[in-house]
């Protein structure tokens, strides 16, 4: 199943300060520009010389705020701020007209977006009583009659709209490194079951190919063999087996078709239909109620009992198998016993993945399996495998 992906998941989430960059800009350069055009008076001398430094200074500590944090880190933001406090109070003091106060306004809001609560509060305290001050004395040789006090005391006010934007702010991208987090572990989890999925695939192609081609090349070895004997007969009976064996293999090849593509089937009739094929006729027992089970169970018990058998044929041929399909209240178990051999056993190799097989599929399915010889009864000297799975 496709992951939804998020744009960008794999960036750090964006800064509070930092959001809305467009607007930032938009108004740092309005203040400006209307700083630049309305604050008189500016000149070479007195206070004029001073409102002419103050006011550049005052732009480049507002454009400050538009710095990446890295060049600014909270400490250093904090002293930025303060030095920012004093030189906006010193241009309302230094102006006899125009919008000084604006910077004194913006570098507050700022300083409730950028800071923590209290050092942000104690700036905007500090740009309020500054700005009360000097309009209240009537320093600097501007007539502050025409700004009233109120106007100072409100200067530190902005800091709260910032603080709100904030922690607005903060929600939002909080809520997005959720999403990522989410995000993260659903590939995560994607790609578990994507491992599992490829194991899967790779036990139902070993029971398929490794087994069958097993079985054919050691026919296919047993005629080569014969025919420098000279015996017709049974090179003929071994190239009948070979075919047999193919046969074999195309009808477990839809057996392994039906498991990928998750079909269900049925338990009982597709377990007597591989018996069947197989020369083992009449050999199922079936014991409790019969019932529906989970597509995976039927699946795995299919090709628990599928590889028993190909075990069976090729390390006890002509033995005699028996099959039990115990239906319990909560598990399902098989049982799968072959006799000792009564031909002789060719030797092969196997890819040693089968019993492994079998036990990663019960574990995939939290039941049990034991595999083992027959010490006792009709069937021993043989083999047996057992799994118990719930369902």
């Amino acid at each position: 199943m496709p992951v939804p992906r998020l744009e960008n998941a794999s960036t750090p989430a964006p800064s509070p300060w930092q959001a809305n960059a467009n607007l930032q800009w938009a108004a740092t350069l309005a203040v400006c520009a209307s700083a630049l055009v309305t604050v008189r008076p500016l000149g070479t001398s007195g206070w004029a010389l001073a409102t002419a430094l103050l006011l550049p200074l005052n732009c480049l500590l507002l454009l400050a705020r538009h710095l990446p944090a890295r060049f600014l880190p909270d400490r250093v933001a904090t002293v930025w701020l303060t030095v920012a406090a004093l030189a906006s109070a010193a241009l309302i003091a230094s102006a006899e007209e125009g919008t000084a106060y604006l910077f004194a306004f913006f570098l507050a809001g700022h300083a409730g977006l950028r800071l923590r609560t209290r050092p942000a509060a104690t700036i905007a305290a500090l740009i309020s009583t500054l700005s009360v001050l000097v309009l209240v004395t009537g320093f600097g040789p501007g007539d502050h009659r025409t700004t009233p006090w109120i106007v100072g005391l409100t200067t530190g006010l902005p800091v709260l709209i910032g603080m709100v934007n904030r922690s607005q702010r903060q929600a939002v991208i909080s809520t997005l490194e959720a999403a990522r987090s989410a995000e993260r572990a659903a590939q995560a989890e994607a790609r578990s079951a994507l491992l599992a999925e490829r194991a899967r695939i790779a036990r139902d192609v070993h029971d398929v190919l490794a087994h069958s081609l097993a079985g054919v090349n050691m026919q296919l070895e047993l005629a080569d063999a014969l025919l420098e004997t000279g015996d017709l007969e049974r090179v003929r009976a071994a190239n009948a087996k070979a075919h047999s064996l193919v046969k074999d293999s195309l009808q477990q090849a839809q057996w392994t078709v039906h498991a990928l593509r998750e079909d269900v089937l049925p338990l009982t009739d597709t377990l007597t239909a591989m018996l069947d094929s197989s020369g083992h006729h009449d050999v199922l027992t079936i014991t409790g109620e019969a019932r529906e089970v989970p597509a995976a169970v039927v699946q795995n018990l299919l090709r628990i009992a599928q590889e028993s058998l190909t075990n069976a044929a090729r390390h006890a041929p002509g033995g005699p198998v028996h099959v039990e399909l115990d239906h319990r209240p909560q598990h399902v178990r098989l049982r799968v016993t072959n006799a000792p051999a009564t031909r002789a056993v060719t030797n092969g190799t196997g890819s040693g993945m089968g019993l492994v097989g079998m036990r990663e599929r019960v574990a995939l399915l939290r039941g049990t399996i034991t595999a083992g010889p027959v010490t006792e009864g009709p069937d021993a000297g043989g083999w047996r495998v057992e799994a118990e799975v719930p369902a």
